[in-house]
């Protein structure tokens, strides 16, 4: 595992030289490494990954326009001074955590074989198509497989990628399609998902196990030594107020060690499911929008419980945004009027 995403970084590495001279954002294909590379005039934005050892497809890392790595290394490539939970919580992904009762959200190679029966899978099927341009363009097809051995659902996701200004866009549409009766029941666990650096945690947040310089795990009274990160909400929710509230966008800002600020946004869209999300937003780092949870964060609210009949399908828009600054609720209502407007 260690040399797969040592490798990783290396063709990331070996990728910003060879697209030194590469203008627009450029979408190449390396199946043979399972990954597709996303540059933008030659400098690495992200990869769209599919490792097994993570059962499912991510977008890793997240890097801002300034060079600033957005997203946590572990589980892929542990860095010194982050936290080594969750290794389920790799860059930026999109699945659920009770899919007929079956726990896509929190599966990896961590989980004990007596339990992987309980899991559910994201496999990569096919890269339908791969553009270069202005704006680069990915569409790809997966396939959820329940801890059953049952297909579930197909998946077909379409990614946006550009730049203006300081600002990196990731649009991101996915359609499920329902290959029998699915039921996503109420649950916290989902459903589009960003893991972020330590920088970007909560100054609050309490201490835990952390990776020392040769990776290992150690555990710290207290992780808070370099975090920065504050959420903010459309509704005005701030900090850890944030978690369980709904908004139309989220955003999480914060200073890195060398004084870089850089903001991580999600805006959701009016055509989805159960509009605007709940935000599964925690200060130890992972950032989700969830609108298929419901009662789960307002007790007084009525079980979701979110259905799509068999060759039923439902889609899933949402724009991410990175930025090398924090943009005020002004700018960001700005934002999401442009959003809601483009599709």
């Amino acid at each position: 595992m260690r040399r797969l995403l040592l490798g990783c970084a290396l063709v990331m590495s070996a990728m910003s030289v060879a697209n030194a001279a590469a203008k627009g954002v450029q979408v190449v294909a390396d199946e043979s490494h399972q990954r597709v590379d996303i540059t933008i005039d030659g400098k690495p934005f992200t990869s769209y990954v599919w490792p097994s050892t993570l059962k499912k497809p991510v977008l890793y890392p997240l890097i801002a326009a300034d060079g600033v790595t957005v997203t946590r290394g572990y589980p892929l490539a542990p860095r010194d001074g982050e936290r080594v939970d969750h290794p389920h919580h790799a860059g930026m992904w999109f699945n659920y955590g009770n899919v007929d009762g079956f726990d896509f959200w929190n599966n990896s190679d961590a989980i004990k074989p007596e339990d992987r029966g309980k899991m559910g899978s994201i496999h990569h099927q096919k890269i339908v198509s791969a553009k270069s341009g202005a704006k680069g363009e990915l569409e790809v097809e997966s396939l959820w497989t329940a801890g059953s051995g049952k297909d579930v659902l197909k998946q077909t996701t379409k990614y946006v990628f550009w730049q203006k200004g300081d600002a990196r866009y990731i649009d991101t549409e996915v359609t499920l399609t329902a290959l029998d009766k699915v039921v996503f029941h109420d649950d916290k666990e989902g459903l589009l998902g960003i893991r972020v650096a330590h920088f970007l945690e909560s100054a609050t947040e309490k201490g835990g196990t952390f990776a020392d310089a040769s990776g290992r795990p150690t555990p710290v009274a207290s992780g808070t030594a370099g975090a920065t990160g504050v959420y903010l909400t459309s509704e005005g929710k701030k900090g850890d107020a944030v978690w369980s509230t709904r908004g139309k966008w989220c955003e999480l800002t914060g200073t890195d060690a060398d004084g870089h600020v850089e903001s991580i946004a999600i805006l959701d869209h009016t055509k989805n499911p159960n509009y605007p999300t709940y935000w599964h937003a925690r200060g130890y780092g992972l950032f989700a929008a969830n609108p298929l949870g419901q009662k789960i964060f307002d007790p007084k609210a009525a079980q979701l419980d979110y259905t799509i009949e068999k060759g039923q399908s439902a889609t899933f828009r949402y724009r991410v945004i990175v930025m090398d600054h924090a943009a005020d609720a002004t700018e960001m209502n700005q934002q999401q009027a442009a959003f809601e407007g483009a599709a």
